[in-house]
């Protein structure tokens, strides 16, 4: 008989396949998720048979294809608690942020004003900012880390000032897993009216979330983090916020008129959303969005804590082995280093165990140089991850820091 988590397994086909001779245990969920069959299948269903553009054809394919492109808005408007007028289509968590940055930052802000961001984040929520300060005379400004990897709010209750026009952070690290205590950052944010901005990449698999209850207005995350396809992503802000903001990307779909003396713009979101869009990537996150409300989240969110738990315990007595980052109030995410081992080599013997784990810097390369290391080998777990998996991982990594070391 098979269990709940077995049943599970079996939507995702890249589970099935062996690597290097063993069975496939894929513990880089926090870089993508594996797909679901029925994601896959959706992909397929528009590039077989619906293949159109969408918004401006007659026929039944682009008919099609326009309906099920744009039932994903509907689905993460549920999922966000949110009006669908006030979800943006993009590529991903990235240019989210980047539209915030040169539509509503680089506009709003002035010399002298003040950006805050943490040491967690990645460089998708560092860069962007980088540019607007150079663009505006703003400057940024970087919570700390308290020694164990948080936040430190009290650092920040000094740092968030009447300067501050934004503050903008993740919901949790993708490199080191630490959680955020977004409302405490946003109550902060708003005694000083700065508007906030929250990266929901790591956040938004876990479970719906009610945005206007989190009070943030403006929200960014991806499909791919979310059991959906790469190249899509979304946008979330305040109407009145997008209703303000000028388009980043002129050209097609995202116009009411043209001439060659003037151009007015469609109404939001669709000002946002010029050219083709990656419309079999949206179409199969409508099926994405499916599979995720199917799930029970609670339940998802205690085995991946029991993986976490048990895999911390695990690493923790190998020899030479250190944890990087906090042990609790986390992600289901680990890293960690093996003292005279590098993380190549180590992610390299993993793999021939037919261990998937992600090493370097994580695209959070000021995070590591605060920690006083290079890199970081790191196990993420996801919900069809199991304790045999990660019993996998933690006695090879056992073998190979005795084969290293």
């Amino acid at each position: 008989m098979s269990s709940p988590i077995d049943s599970l397994r079996a939507e995702f086909p890249a589970l099935s396949q062996d690597i290097n001779g063993r069975p496939l245990h894929y513990f880089d969920n926090a870089a993508t998720t594996l797909k679901p069959r029925c994601v896959i299948d959706a992909i397929a269903r528009y590039n077989s048979r619906d293949t159109a553009n969408v918004h401006r054809g007659l026929h039944t394919l682009s008919a099609r294809a326009t309906e099920a492109y744009e039932s994903t808005r509907g689905k993460l408007a549920t999922w966000f608690s949110v009006p669908e007028r006030e979800l943006v289509y993009t590529r991903g968590t990235t240019e989210s942020i980047n539209i915030v940055a040169q539509c509503w930052a680089r506009q709003t802000l002035q010399a002298g004003d003040e950006i805050v961001i943490s040491t967690l984040e990645h460089h998708a929520n560092i860069v962007p900012w980088q540019i607007v300060c150079e663009q505006t005379n703003a400057r940024l400004r970087v919570i700390p880390l308290t020694a164990d990897g948080h936040i430190d709010l009290d650092a920040a209750t000094q740092i968030i000032n009447p300067k501050t026009r934004l503050l903008a952070i993740s919901g949790g690290s993708n490199a080191i897993g630490s959680m955020v205590p977004i409302p405490a950052l946003i109550a902060l944010a708003n005694q000083h009216n700065a508007r906030v901005l929250v990266d929901g990449a790591q956040l938004s698999v876990r479970a719906p979330l009610n945005l206007p209850e989190l009070g943030c207005d403006f929200y960014a995350c991806s499909a791919h983090k979310m059991f959906g396809p790469t190249g899509a992503g979304m946008l979330w802000a305040r109407a009145e916020l997008l209703e303000s903001m000028s388009p980043w990307m002129g050209g097609g779909d995202m116009i009411e008129t043209v001439t060659f003396e003037k151009t007015t713009y469609a109404d939001i979101p669709w000002r946002f959303e010029a050219g083709t869009p990656n419309i079999g990537g949206f179409i199969g996150w409508s099926a994405g969005m499916d599979f995720l409300q199917q799930l029970d989240h609670d339940a998802i969110i205690r085995h991946e804590q029991v993986l976490l738990d048990q895999a911390q315990s695990a690493l923790a007595a190998i020899d030479g082995l250190k944890i990087i980052g906090p042990v609790d109030d986390k992600l289901p995410i680990l890293s960690f280093r093996i003292n005279g081992c590098h993380e190549q080599d180590i992610a390299t013997l993993l793999d021939e165990n037919g261990i998937a784990v992600r090493t370097g810097h994580h695209c959070a390369m000021p995070l590591m140089q605060s920690l006083g290391i290079s890199g970081t080998v790191r196990a993420s777990f996801s919900a069809y991850n199991t304790e045999s998996e990660v019993a996998h991982l933690a006695s090879s990594l056992k073998s190979i820091a005795r084969l290293l070391r």
